[in-house]
């Protein structure tokens, strides 16, 4: 809907400001006069472009770093699961088979449960949250006996805990409503100047120029709403690393643990 409103106003002030241009020069064609105010509405146009352009360039620069922040927190969490398999290698049984379980648990449950969630705005799924607290259950039996990986799990565990914090954070817009549509505004009414300024004796070049400027406008517009939305869109934020991590550490379970059972199903709940 935001983007077929964004289309709508750019379309709307480029047709309003060439229907005024047309409406100026007839008036002024009735009255004798010329073009001698030319300099006077460039004049205006300059500022309002000024304006327009920077403020494109600020929304980008904020929405640009909001999509790369959650692209790093997603590579992060899946590293830290795969790390915490690996560590809990080094742990005695039965927390060695239980850790690697819950992580293997964990990753199908990001991916099918926890990621849908994620185009809505960002929000935790139980089912990955029951296998990040059994983590915390089986470093408490280790911490018990003193085992020298209690703290490479826990340190691993945060890192994965404020990875996954960081992606469900960033899938919330980082710009807010009121700023997007200034915006729009501000390119809409450049667009409908730049029309209303054109010369009477204006040729083909001057509105194939000033159509191209509308669309590039538009595309910037529609480019912005895109990748300030990380987990929707055209060039969203795909679950493929999670689900790389999910298949090697369930084939890594089956090889370390043979004829052993996962507590879950293929997308992560418990069973």
């Amino acid at each position: 809907m935001t983007m077929i409103l964004t289309v709508v106003i750019i379309a709307a002030a480029l047709a309003v400001g060439l229907f005024a241009n047309q409406v100026r020069r007839r008036r002024r064609a009735a009255a004798g006069g010329g073009d001698g105010e030319e300099a006077s509405v460039s004049d205006l146009v300059s500022p309002l472009e000024t304006l327009a352009v920077l403020l494109v360039a600020f929304v980008i620069v904020l929405a640009a770093e909001s999509y790369g922040s959650a692209s790093a927190a997603v590579e992060a969490e899946a590293g830290r699961v795969d790390q915490l398999y690996e560590v809990a290698d080094y742990a005695p049984e039965p927390q060695r088979e239980r850790l690697q379980a819950a992580a293997v648990c964990y990753a199908r449950a990001i991916q099918a449960a926890e990621w849908p969630l994620m185009a809505e705005g960002g929000e935790k799924s139980p089912a990955a949250s029951v296998w990040s607290s059994g983590f915390r259950t089986h470093f408490k039996e280790l911490a018990h006996r003193d085992d020298p990986t209690f703290e490479l799990l826990v340190e691993a565990d945060d890192e994965r805990s404020k990875a996954r914090q960081t992606r469900i954070s960033e899938a919330s817009p980082a710009i807010p409503p009121s700023v997007y549509w200034f915006m729009v505004v501000a390119l809409a009414a450049t667009v409908g100047a730049f029309a209303f300024g054109l010369p009477r004796d204006r040729g083909p070049s001057h509105l194939t120029l000033l159509c191209v400027l509308a669309v590039l406008f538009t595309g910037s517009l529609l480019l912005i709403e895109d990748i300030d939305t990380p987990f929707s869109g055209q060039i969203r934020i795909t679950s493929e690393t999670m689900a790389r991590t999910a298949q090697d550490i369930s084939e890594d379970y089956a090889a370390d643990h043979p004829g052993g059972a996962l507590p879950c199903d293929a997308g992560g709940v418990r069973t």
